[in-house]
Formats: structure tokens, sequence, C-alpha cells
């Protein structure tokens, strides 16, 4: 197999019965599923698009995700995905960077959309899942007018497949171009690392849009197994969902895990059928760890990747709590290089650091992005014969465990969010009062990091934390605000003139 369209026609033809979507009353099989990508593929065929042309998909969790990408997977096209909690500029950003020709979105946003339209030229075609405004056409007749043979197109293995944005620190997003192949590869991977079996089933309730969601969409169909998708995260569902489907694989940030182990109820139900559970790129705090270990036993897994690639883990037989010093303490690292990737720690000169001195996590591997979209500087800097430069920085003890020690662009990871300082710096900046201002992440017990805004007012100024918080929310996604504000007379800063946030971590981050 060379490419993931080639995966699904495998896996309908040899399992054509076995589930491979469950979404609330809906059950899918992989019959089904490529029957459906193909109608979906044809009916865009129609509309106009050509290979390696744009369709984007704004909506919360759905089935209809899985349609999408199927119909690129199998026939050339790319899936441009669009973080539906962005406010209205981030959004037009995203749809005029990847021009899609276009855009499948759910009636909730049609007012948003319908703001942008008159703006956005190049997308010739909407299709609206639910209540359909004039000006577009319903999703569900362009799956139902669709050809069931397809589009006539077959996807390369060099095609772009997947075009995810990840936030940029100069709050510009970066389009990661992923391809067919290097996709195919992750699955591959990830599948291994997490001892993915032939008909296993993986609950996912984190966002489609999300590198993680279709990392863990892909890792099962490798295997043909079942997505079991939730709309969002309920935590008591999440519990009776396990129990019903037989979940094996679940993917769960810290923070999900610990409001799960807090429900009074938790025992009532029966999670034997957990084989493994995901969570991503940080350590688990240890007291939380341990708590889920005494309940469901050793089945944690820690990976660390980014929406460019994949890269590390830390496999359930080394989460040994009761271990020796050593084992204990690679509970705080994200693992070591995974099966098909290489990783080395470089210094500011592009050598390799010795053992255990901190540097920038490089990655070779196959499922590195191909590019970034419309961003031929960014891909110049990322990308050093074959090497990804991810911009974090770790070091690395003799047998490759890596250990995270800082942001290298300042990111903020609140609950399971990346959030740049920088981004939401610019929008508190905008504000007709606000003089200076500088983001950090501080501590919190639920959510890991928690964003937290030190601002410089005009001098008379009577705004309030509430006022500009609630102004952030107008021009950044609602996640990204800052949960406290802070005022100050003057940020401290060093001899270049740059916010010292050494000092502002050491005031607030206690």
């Amino acid at each position: 197999m060379n490419t993931i369209g080639e995966l699904l026609e495998r896996n309908a033809r040899l399992f054509p019965t076995q589930e491979a979507v469950v979404y609330q009353d809906r059950r899918i099989t992989y019959s089904q599923l490529v029957e459906r990508g193909h109608r979906l593929a044809s009916s865009l065929y129609r509309l106009g698009m050509r290979r390696q042309d744009r369709v984007a998909i704004l909506a919360m969790n759905c089935n209809e995700y899985f349609d999408v990408f199927a119909a690129c997977q199998l026939s050339g096209f790319i899936c441009a995905t669009v973080n539906f909690r962005l406010a209205a500029p981030e959004l037009h950003y995203i749809l005029s960077d990847s021009a899609p020709n276009v855009l499948v979105f759910e009636d909730q946003f049609t007012e948003v959309i319908e703001s942008l339209r008159s703006s956005l030229p190049g997308i010739e075609h909407y299709l609206c899942i639910g209540d359909c405004p004039p000006w577009a056409q319903p999703y569900e007749q362009a799956l139902i007018d669709g050809d069931p043979q397809g589009a006539g197109l077959q996807a390369a293995p060099a095609d772009i497949v997947h075009l995810l944005y990840t936030s940029g620190t100069t709050g510009r997003p970066k389009g990661a171009a992923r391809s067919q192949h290097g996709d195919l590869s992750l699955a591959q991977n990830q599948s291994a690392t997490m001892d993915m079996r032939t008909n296993g089933r993986v609950l996912v309730m984190m966002p489609m849009f999300h590198a993680g969601g279709i990392s863990m969409m892909l890792s099962e169909f490798w295997h043909a197994g079942c997505v079991v998708l939730h709309r969002k995260f309920e935590p008591v569902e999440v519990l009776r969902t396990i129990e019903r489907e037989r979940i094996v694989t679940v993917h769960m940030a810290p923070t999900i895990l610990q409001q799960l182990l807090d429900l009074p109820n938790i025992r009532d139900f029966d999670l034997s059928s957990l084989e493994t559970i995901l969570y991503a790129a940080a350590p688990m705090p240890g007291a939380v760890l341990k708590r889920g270990v005494e309940l469901l036993g050793q089945i944690f897994v820690n990976s660390w990747g980014m929406t460019e690639t994949t890269g590390t883990v830390l496999p359930r037989h080394l989460h040994k709590l009761e271990g020796s010093e050593e084992e204990v303490r690679r509970l705080g690292s994200i693992g070591q290089a995974m099966t098909f990737c290489e990783i080395r720690i470089v210094d500011e000169h592009d050598q390799p650091c010795p053992i255990g001195a901190p540097g920038e996590i490089w990655i070779r591997s196959p499922a590195n992005l191909a590019f970034y979209w419309n961003n031929s500087a960014a891909t110049i800097d990322a990308l050093r014969d074959g090497w990804l430069r991810t911009g974090d920085m770790a070091w690395m003890d003799a047998q490759g465990f890596l250990f995270l020690v800082d942001r290298k662009k300042d990111m903020i990871i609140s609950g399971g969010e990346n959030i740049y300082s920088q981004e939401v710096e610019q929008a508190l900046m905008h504000h007709p009062e606000v003089i200076d201002v500088a983001v950090i992440g501080v501590p919190h017990e639920k959510w890991g990091e928690t964003v937290k805004a030190v601002v410089v007012r005009k001098p008379g100024s009577t705004t309030t934390e509430a006022e500009l918080i609630e102004f952030s929310t107008t021009l950044i996604a609602r996640y990204k605000k800052p949960a406290s504000v802070v005022w100050v007379d003057e940020l401290p800063r060093l001899p270049s003139g740059k916010i010292n946030k050494l000092v502002l971590r050491a005031l607030y981050c206690v």
C-alpha cells in the first residue's frame, strides 16, 4: 500500500461488514465508508474540483468528517481542516490561505461564514450540514447524488492529503501539508507504538480538525479497527461508551483523566476492555498517574509529537511507579524515538549536543510534513536535509530518553491545547488602553497551565480584568483567552530590550 486510499479500499475488500466509524446512533462499515467517500468525491468533481484542489471542513466532531477525509484520501483532493473555536478574523486567514474550492460547514456556523463570504471569492461552493441557507447546497444531497464509483481519480503517494493549521509565534498560523505516504507511515508507526490490533476500538473525543484526532483515526484504520467518535468531552458519557462499546484504546490529556478519576461513581463502570490510555505532549503528574494505574492497571502510554510529525513514545511497560530510581525518573520524560524516527538534540550552531545538554529537538521521519503551505520561508527554516527543526527544547540521556526543558516559542499548553503567548499578546495590544503586555503560562491543578497576562495600562485607564479578557475573544479563540490579568507599571526587560519572561515566571508561577 502506498496511499491511505489504498488502505481504505483494502479494508473494505477484506472486512466489508466490519465497523469503521461509530458516531451517536450511526454505525458505518468499511464498505459503507469507502462508498460514501467515493460518492462525495464524485460530487466534488462535478463541482469543479480536481486533483490536489482543497475542500475545507468547519464542524464540530461528526461522522461527516470521515466522508470528507475518505473523499480526499481516495481521490487525491486535499482536506483542509478548520478549528471551529477560532474567531472570525482567524477563520478568514485560514480560509484565505488554504484557498478551498469547496467549504463543508455545519449550520451552527452559518452566520460567521455568511459574514466572510464576500471576502472569500475563491470558495465557489458551500455544502451545509443541517439547515441550509439559500447560498449553500445541502451536504446530504451532494452525498446522495454522487457516483458510488467515485470521481475517476486516484491519489498518488506524494499527493498532499491533509492540510492542518498550527498557530505560529507571530499569530499567523502555518499550514502543515502532509502527504499520503507520510500519513500512511504515521499510521503504521503509531499503531505499532500503541500495540493496536485488528478489530480494535478507539474512542476519540478530541476535535477531528486536530492532528491528534486524525492520527488516532489513521492508526486504527491501519489494523481495520473502529473509531468511536464523541461530539465533545463529557466525562460520564466517556465511561458509558468505554463500557458499552468495549473500547480498547483511548487518548486522554492528563486533565481529562483527572476529571474521570474524580467521578465518584467511576468504579460502577466496567472498564476492563481498556488496553491502552495514550496521553501526549508532556509527562503526566505523578499523583494522577498513580491513581490511574491503581484503578486501571499499567496501561498508560506517553507520546510526543507535533502537527508536523510524530516523535517519541514512553510505552506502558516503562511506566514503573515502584521501579528503580532511574525508572521512576524516566516517568518525567517524553520517551524515546519511535521505531521509524530518528531524533537528535542540536545546539544553536546546528551541532549535536552532548548527552544531558539541552538543545533543539530535530526529527527525521517519513511522517514529517512535506512543506508549509504558501510559506517557503518557514519551510526552508524548518526542514534541513530531511530533518525537521521542531523549535522545542529538550535534553537526552544515554539511552535516548528525552526530557523537555523549555518551549522555544513560548508555547503554553492548557487542557491539551497549544497556545502561543505572542498570539495572545498581539490580541491584547489591540485594546486602545493597553500600552504593553506579556503573556506567560502559570501552573494550574486542573488544566496544567493557564494563560496569565501581565499588562501595562494607559494612565487613568479604568479597564477591568473581565473587560480585557472579553475583548481578547473578539480576535482569538476563547480557549486562548487569559484566565487572569495582573496590572503593572512596567514590564521587566533584558538589556536587548526584550521582555524578561524569566522574571515574570519567577514572580507569578508560584
